[in-house]
C-alpha cells in the first residue's frame, strides 16, 4: 500500500479519487494530442490553463483560458515571450507548493 492509499480513500474530500478531465488538442500540422486538464489558475489579472499531454513527454502544455459559456472555453496562445516565462514561473511556483 503506498503512502497515498494509506492517507486517502473514497471519502477523504481531497479529489484524489476523481477522474480527470481530458481534451484534445489539434494543431496546425493536423497531429492530435489528448492532454489532461491539470488546472486553471489566476495570474496578473487573467486565467491560465495547464495541460499534460498524454504522448510519452514530461512536457506541459500552458495556454492562456478564457471561459465562453458554462459548458465552453477557449485556449490562447501565449505570444509574449515575457508573458509566458512569469506565467510559466507562476505555475511552477504552484506546483512546488503541492
Amino acid at each position: 500500500m503506498t503512502e497515498q492509499e494509506k492517507n486517502h480513500g473514497a471519502d477523504c474530500g481531497c479529489g484524489c479519487n476523481e477522474e480527470s478531465d481530458y481534451i484534445t488538442l489539434e494543431f496546425d500540422d493536423g497531429v492530435e494530442v489528448e492532454c489532461e486538464i491539470m488546472g486553471i489558475f489566476e495570474f496578473d489579472g487573467k486565467e491560465y490553463i495547464a495541460l499534460l499531454p498524454d504522448d510519452g513527454t514530461d512536457d506541459v502544455y500552458i495556454y492562456g483560458y478564457k471561459e465562453v459559456s458554462e459548458e465552453e472555453f477557449e485556449l490562447i496562445d501565449i505570444e509574449d515571450d515575457a508573458e509566458f516565462e512569469k506565467v510559466v514561473a507562476e505555475f511552477d511556483k504552484l506546483t512546488a507548493e503541492e
